[in-house]
């Protein structure tokens, strides 16, 4: 761990240069953020060595800064304005929380001596409104104190569970006088229990057919390499977690068996025939939908290792061990006995889609997958398009693929944004519904402007896909508002700088993938596809 050393003086300067030195101790580079009248103290002579990454739509702001944080693992600063950018922001700034994204958020707020009349700009009660989707929030009682809030918003946010903080900043508060605050060291690492591992290792020892279920929090905590040599030491069977939003094991892998689903019954079947489930960096289990959970009758044994005490506290039956990745696999690796039971084996691919007209989504993702550059990061928002995506988009491992956890739409484009500026040396693919894009469209200008290595895929099958699909698992039927005609997204990305065209035909796609793979700066290819959407779950419980 590197040691930071406190500055030597205690002259005092003033609010904001204590922030930037603060900043810079934290080896924050880039500040996330839409300016209005309430942030211009702070903005004011803008120092060279901190870029300000400018976004168009505060929601568009949030999720570039948290595909940033995601990418550079360490907490992104925004700065958003007043109320009303808070508003604009707080869908993804739900997104990061369930993502556990590190950041650190800062508001403007009115001057503080006219607070009292409720002024223009006036934030009523500042540090409640993003609440309870912050880990912390403040709007500091003294304008020289609002240093240290900033110093404890990111301390709070990069501790696991990681996630957002906020903190209110008065516009007259950035040029008071305050004295230096030094960065501090926090370790962040935490072990586990001994005796707890000590029991996991036994019952894994003792079972006849065990599975590993793997969840965002192995490769938040870039230890894919680890689960790995878990895995083949303990001859598992390895799923992912429903709603995984990271690729947390090689989907190629030999003992991969795939992908649970959010249904009570179905995560059931699939599991059914395992005597121990072992869940790591996961809750236990996200649901989407009603049913039994016969999982959970008793018949199975649960463990959970996990970093988060509320998602072992809500974990209704088993053992759960809350300790980080790292640590908790490591020591797992190092006490767990070399299996002699035969390895699982795992599931097999499909073979390679055919090509039609209309395109089907599966001969997309296949030509896609084969397209990509092996070092590409993924980040996806087509939730209608997931199933297949995981038979013909297998992922290699770590830091390969992220989406959303939420379950809401308009983080994709601008967190593939900020991917594409935290990672610059590789290509980030944004693969989005046409529904989604709309969301936070305007996220490719800052792309385009900045001539990042981004190529974004809109699958348009002219309609909110999962919406169709969820009416047909609901039995409900003549649901308005989901279909999306006449959106011309070449046009639109063309508008704001960026190389665009449309495919239409099978024989195109190929080609229209290695041009804009190999294009230096940001392209949108806008496929026409078969309006056939899957079955997301292929029963009502």
């Amino acid at each position: 761990m590197s040691s930071r050393k406190p500055k030597s003086t205690t002259s005092p300067i003033t609010v904001k240069h204590a922030t930037l030195d603060l900043l810079r101790a934290f080896k924050i580079t880039k500040i996330f953020g839409n300016p209005g009248s309430t942030e211009l103290p702070f903005l004011s002579d803008w120092p060279g060595d901190i870029d300000y990454v400018l976004g168009l739509q505060e929601a568009s702001v949030i999720g570039m800064a948290d595909g940033y944080a995601q990418a550079t693992r360490n907490a992104s600063f925004v700065n958003l304005h007043s109320a009303a950018g808070v508003g604009n922001a707080l869908g993804n700034i739900y997104t990061a929380h369930r993502n556990q994204t590190p950041m650190v958020i800062t508001a403007g707020q009115q001057a503080r001596s006219i607070l009292p009349l409720q002024a223009f700009l006036y934030a009523e009660r500042a540090s409640e409104f993003p609440r309870p989707y912050v880990k912390f929030a403040v709007e500091p009682a003294r304008a020289e104190d609002v240093p240290a809030a900033i110093a404890r918003a990111y301390y709070v946010a990069m501790q696991p569970p990681c996630g957002p903080t906020f903190v209110s900043v008065p516009i007259d508060d950035w040029t008071h006088q305050t004295q230096p605050v030094a960065a501090r060291d926090i370790s962040r690492e935490l072990g586990p229990d001994p005796q707890a591992m000590k029991g996991l290792a036994a019952a894994l020892a003792a079972s006849r057919q065990p599975a590993l279920v793997v969840g965002p929090g192995i490769d938040r905590a870039e230890a894919v390499d680890l689960m790995v040599k878990v895995a083949e030491k303990a001859k598992a069977a390895v799923w992912v977690s429903p709603f995984s939003a990271r690729c947390s094991f090689p989907e190629r892998h030999p003992q991969f068996q795939g992908f649970l689903h959010a249904s009570p019954a179905q995560v059931s079947e699939a599991l059914r025939g395992h005597d121990l489930v072992v869940v790591i960096g996961a809750p236990v289990f996200t649901f989407h939908v009603e049913g039994h959970a016969a999982i959970f009758d008793g018949a199975t044994t649960l463990f959970q290792i996990t970093d988060d005490p509320t998602a072992a506290a809500v974990t209704p039956v088993g053992t759960s061990i809350v300790a980080t990745m790292k640590p908790a696999l490591s020591m797992l690796l190092e006490i767990l006995p070399l299996s002699k039971r035969a390895i699982p084996v795992g599931r097999a691919l499909p073979p390679a889609p055919v090509a039609a007209d209309p395109i089907p989504v599966e001969f997309l993702l296949h030509t896609l997958s084969s397209a990509m550059p092996d070092d590409a990061a993924l980040v996806e928002e087509a939730p209608s398009h997931r199933p297949a995506m995981h038979r013909y988009m297998p992922m290699r491992g770590q830091d390969s693929f992220y989406t959303m956890t939420s379950g809401g739409l308009g983080y994709g484009l601008p967190a593939a944004v900020g991917m594409a500026l935290g990672r610059p040396g590789i290509r980030t693919v944004c693969l989005i519904g046409d529904g989604s894009a709309m969301y936070s469209i305007q996220a490719l200008w800052t792309a385009a402007q900045r001539k990042l290595p981004l190529t974004v895929v809109v699958i348009n099958n002219q309609g909110y896909g999962a919406m169709r699909s969820f009416s047909q698992v609901m039995q409900v039927r003549n649901v308005p508002g989901l279909d999306l005609p006449g959106i011309d997204f070449v046009r639109i990305a063309q508008g704001m700088g960026c190389d665009a065209m449309r495919v239409t035909k099978s024989a195109e796609l190929a080609p229209a993938l290695q041009r804009s793979l190999a294009h230096d700066g940001t392209g949108l290819i806008e496929v026409m596809v078969d309006s056939a959407v899957p079955l997301l779950y292929a029963q009502k419980n």
